[in-house]
């Protein structure tokens, strides 16, 4: 397999794994308003994603960093074409990221207030951006003979990509409620187990209907097979959280979004950003890969670190694995550390 291959598979783990356990912090802060009834609540909904938010965020900076080195002229014309949307993904999790950290800086419901809602805009506007911004990476995008993108903003608005926002969305939302009812107890837990089966109906529908009009566009065998595997697993979520087995329903939920971003990597390959014009020259592993050289070294390091990031980030799931209530809330929070608000 030539490196180029290798690389492309790489970047596609990097989503998949950035999809999978950021998708959940995103749908535990948009159901801050809706699963949690005052203050209390809120910390415990926060507390569950409190250890592992930002853990979770490094998969993207890799996944970045990997795409800049393997491949440059995909991450030139992704970022240049993409600009705005991903500058508002950027902000949006910046913004999170200050929510997270400054709520509890003080006793004060109103300032809580506000940061509450940076969690709830700054996890909204990713869950949503990141599927329209995959949909026309997927569907392609106006690229010259030049590999530059010479559309505007609104060649990103079209249906297709509209629907891929609307599927990560819903995805999101149904994995977070499903990890919210494995992570607490008492009413907050059953609350959300119920949300789960009805947001998870809704998703499974817009899903199925976004998978089969990139299958009928640009899939191929192995992407549907991955997608008919990705459906089969958000069904079997939804039918194990009515039957109150969250772990098997966070499985299930886990392993749909993670086929669903192989089945749309395979859709893709080989190409990395197909174009729309009849003249230009749309990117592909090969003609936006960077040297041999580099390529080989990013190989090595890879293979060196990648198993000890995947073990530390493991050992934190199994440290912070227990559930938690309102009865383990303090009377006040405390700043110091995150996981404590």
């Amino acid at each position: 397999m030539e490196l180029t291959t290798v690389w492309f598979c790489l970047i596609a783990v990097l989503w998949i794994g950035y999809f999978v356990l950021e998708g959940f912090d995103f749908g535990v802060g948009m159901l801050l308003p809706v699963l949690a009834k005052n203050d209390t609540e809120r910390r415990v909904l926060i507390n569950t994603i409190g250890p592992v938010w930002d853990g979770n965020e490094v998969w993207l900076l890799v996944a970045g960093g990997a795409t800049f080195a393997a491949f440059p002229e995909w991450y030139a014309t992704l970022f240049s074409g993409f600009y705005l949307p991903l500058l508002l993904i950027l902000v949006a999790l910046i913004v999170r990221g200050l929510a997270f950290e400054y709520r509890a800086k003080r006793d004060d419901a109103q300032w809580r207030s506000r940061w509450d809602l940076a969690i709830i805009i700054g996890s909204f506007v990713p869950a949503l951006l990141w599927g329209v911004a995959f949909a026309n990476i997927l569907r392609g995008v106006p690229i010259d003979a030049d590999m530059e993108y010479v559309g505007g903003f609104f060649n990103l608005l079209n249906p297709y990509a509209l629907l891929g926002g609307l599927t990560t969305l819903s995805l999101f939302l149904t994995h977070g409620a499903v990890f919210i009812s494995l992570k607490t107890d008492g009413r907050i837990r059953e609350h959300a187990r119920e949300l789960a089966a009805r947001i998870g109906v809704v998703a499974a529908v817009i899903t199925v209907v976004f998978l089969g009009w990139t299958q009928i566009s640009t899939g191929s065998i192995a992407s549907a097979v991955a997608f008919t595997a990705a459906a089969l697993a958000l069904v079997g979520g939804l039918v194990a959280i009515l039957g109150g087995r969250e772990g098997w329903a966070f499985l299930g939920t886990f392993v749909a979004i993670g086929l669903g971003v192989a089945g749309l990597f395979l859709a893709l390959f080989p190409d990395v950003m197909p174009t729309t014009l009849s003249d230009g020259v749309g990117l592909t592993t090969t003609n936006a890969a960077a040297t041999a050289y580099t390529l080989k070294i990013m190989t090595i390091v890879a293979v060196i670190f990648t198993p000890l990031v995947l073990a530390y980030q493991a050992w934190t799931y199994w440290v912070f694995r227990r559930r938690i209530s309102v009865d383990h809330i303090p009377a006040h929070p405390t700043t110091p550390a995150t996981s404590a608000r």
